[in-house]
């Protein structure tokens, strides 16, 4: 491996050992639900929104090391963002990962370690679970997104 792949696999094991924003928050206004029953992946995405920002995002769950790393990721990254650059970045980060394309979007910032997932399409799910778990919850979709059936 190069020093390159080295630095993206020691930031997502960082990120899936020690997640950031990992609680169940009690005065959410926001909350969705998602699931990945290929990997056994259970999210919990909660956004407490003042003024059409997100002041407070946290997650709760489980899931294998792409699925907390990407949740912990998006923790860090979406927080105090409009809800229309929340979905912005949903959008971003999606794309990234099911389309091919040498070079991630710059905007993402850390956020582009996560294109590596799209070597392996069996995990691109766990990847992107937290991420339609977030759209739900801006959404107030109540309904438990499923990202494998």
């Amino acid at each position: 491996m190069n020093n390159l792949t080295d630095l993206y696999q020691d930031l997502i094991l960082d990120h899936n050992r020690h997640p950031r924003h990992f609680y169940s928050m009690a005065h959410a206004t926001h909350v969705g639900h998602g699931n990945n029953t290929l990997c056994g992946d259970q999210l919990t995405i909660y956004l407490d929104i003042k003024d059409n920002v997100i002041s407070e995002i946290s997650f709760s769950g489980q899931g294998c090391a792409i699925s907390i790393a990407s949740a912990s990721l998006l923790t860090e990254r979406i927080q105090h963002l409009t809800v229309a650059d929340a979905k912005d970045c949903f959008t971003a980060v999606y794309t990234m990962l099911v389309e091919s394309s040498d070079t991630p979007p710059a905007s993402l910032g850390k956020l582009h370690v996560l294109a590596g997932v799209q070597a392996y399409p069996s995990r691109v799910k766990c990847a992107t679970l937290a991420w339609h778990t977030l759209l739900a919850a801006l959404e107030r979709n109540i309904q438990t997104v499923q990202t494998e059936s």
